[in-house]
């Protein structure tokens, strides 16, 4: 692709003002309606060394209302960003509905500087460039607009601007020897580059080449790119709320009409569906007596306190989810584990409906900014694991949406996987009518009627619903890398102690592994 691009394209400087002040009050427009129609915009900027896209950026975001921009330089990874998955300083930096981000370099160091660096090996470059391509196709499908500019120079421009740097003792320290490195082997991280963009030039995130050896030409390109993804962007928006509607409209006669045909008699008989059921396997019976849970409990709470200490020597991060039944023993297990570890490396994340900020993001956005770094623990109450369950059956998110998220959910926690991270998931499961005696329980006890809601009660009515969810959820979302536990809890004994017998058993497993490795 790049070898064919004619780099010798220029621009005067009349027609260059021409087309910058037709197209940057669009550009300002173009903003406003993005706000205006909630749509979050991420532009990114890759390219080689010294083609310009430090200026390219000050043109983009010289028409832009500064309030709803910000501007990310992410050639560098921190040392915090190093301890978390690679994507996670990527997630944590991604817009709100009605915002630009604008990343000076991006996630695509990981198959570029990385890779010509030898950080990333031969063995990683199809996962990494597979990552890439789930990062931006989980944001776009949820209606982020990426704008991918790839500024482009030949090798003996980049060389006479480096030297132009070098020349001048005030610019002179923006060369770097990586920079003259990557000029000198100019052909072979061409091929990088040139790999790179074949395999994650995509229908959803497209990459567009700026011929850079002319600024003007650049800028105004660029411009004029951006300017026409916006526009297509807010059409596709307002002809997605139009069929939205219809089909909305369209559901409410459907339902009309089912409700006449059964009001009058006509309905067919009800279609009889055999359908997988997980839950129903569950041995509820299982029991654990008083004086063996308290052996036990002390047993594995020393061994899981030695454990964390290694988990830190080693840096190796845990996150473990708790979902399940309301009043299924959740807290109490998640209690029973917190009591044996070292306050200072883990956090209990309780999850409840999205707020504000955290609704105008992509759904898994708040679960990424609380991944441990390595070496700690993260306990979610609650999940990511809502989108499929209470908002599928609520109905806060579309049909398309939860069902999208079951793939979703597998990449993520396989990136975390493949981070080194231990992954586990509960579902503590009790039946209909333990849940109705916690229930009731706790109404007559007043130091827990503060955990038993009128929401409880509502979910219950919905219980055939929310098994038939789970069902799915459990068959579709647990994994060699993620296993779902199902945890018989009708005792609360038994369901403690499996929960802390498998959080050992997973991280002995672990160090075992890590101490033959080195």
């Amino acid at each position: 692709m790049l070898e064919k691009v004619d780099l010798n394209r220029k621009m005067g400087k009349k027609e260059y003002k021409e087309w910058m002040d037709d197209l940057q009050p669009k550009l300002s427009y173009l903003q406003r309606a993005c706000k205006e129609q909630k749509i979050p915009v991420m532009i990114v900027f890759e390219g080689f060394g010294a083609a310009g896209k430090g200026t390219l950026i000050n043109k983009i975001i010289e028409p832009l209302d500064p309030r709803g921009f910000s501007v990310y330089a992410t050639a560098v990874e921190t040392k915090e960003e190093k301890m978390h998955p690679f994507l996670w300083r990527f997630w944590t930096k991604i817009p709100s509905q009605g915002r630009i981000a604008i990343f000076d370099r991006s996630w695509y160091r990981r198959v570029l500087v990385d890779r010509f660096d030898g950080v990333t090996t031969k063995e990683q470059l199809d996962y990494a460039f597979g990552e890439i391509c789930s990062f931006e196709k989980q944001l776009t499908d949820d209606g982020m607009v990426i704008i991918k500019l790839f500024a482009d120079v030949s090798k003996k421009e980049q060389k006479k601007r480096f030297d132009k740097l070098l020349e001048d003792k005030k610019t002179a320290w923006r060369v770097t020897k990586d920079d003259l490195a990557r000029n000198k082997h100019y052909e072979e991280y061409l091929a990088m580059n040139e790999e790179m963009l074949e395999k994650t030039d995509s229908e959803y995130a497209p990459w567009h080449i700026l011929e850079c050896t002319d600024r003007e030409y650049a800028a105004a390109k660029m411009t004029e790119i951006v300017v026409s993804v916006l526009e297509q962007a807010i059409a596709d928006k307002k002809a997605e709320q139009e069929k939205r509607e219809q089909e909305k409209t369209k559901a409410q006669e459907i339902k009309q009409e089912k409700d006449t045909l059964q009001e009058a008699g006509a309905a067919s008989q009800k279609e009889q569906v055999l359908e997988s059921s997980v839950l129903a396997g569950v041995d509820l019976s299982k029991k654990m007596e008083k004086e063996e849970y308290k052996k036990e409990l002390a047993r594995l709470q020393a061994r899981l306190s030695e454990l964390h200490n290694e988990l830190y020597k080693y840096r190796i991060p845990v996150v473990l989810a708790f979902e399940g039944w309301d009043a299924g023993g959740k807290g109490g297990a998640i209690k029973r584990l917190t009591q044996a570890l070292d306050p200072r490396g883990y956090q209990v994340n309780p999850v409840a409906a999205p707020n504000d900020a955290e609704k105008t993001h992509h759904y898994l956005w708040r679960f990424w900014k609380q991944f441990p770094k390595d070496g700690h623990v993260a306990i979610f109450d609650r999940s990511w694991y809502g989108r499929v369950m209470v908002e599928r059956i609520e109905g806060f998110c579309q049909e398309e949406e939860w069902k999208r998220a079951y793939h979703e959910m597998n990449e993520m926690e396989e990136q975390l996987a493949h981070h080194g991270t231990i992954v586990l998931k509960f579902w503590m499961h009790i039946d209909k009518d333990e849940q109705e005696r916690r229930f009731k329980e706790r109404m007559e006890n007043p130091a827990k009627q503060w955990k038993i809601t009128d929401e409880d009660w509502r979910n219950r009515e919905k219980w055939d619903a929310y098994e038939k969810a789970v069902d799915e959820m459990l068959i579709r979302t647990s994994t060699t890398y993620a296993p779902w536990i199902l945890v018989e809890a009708d005792c609360k004994y038994y369901a403690r102690i499996k929960v802390l017998r498998t959080v050992v058993e997973a991280i002995e497993k672990r160090l075992k592994e890590e101490k033959e490795r080195k």
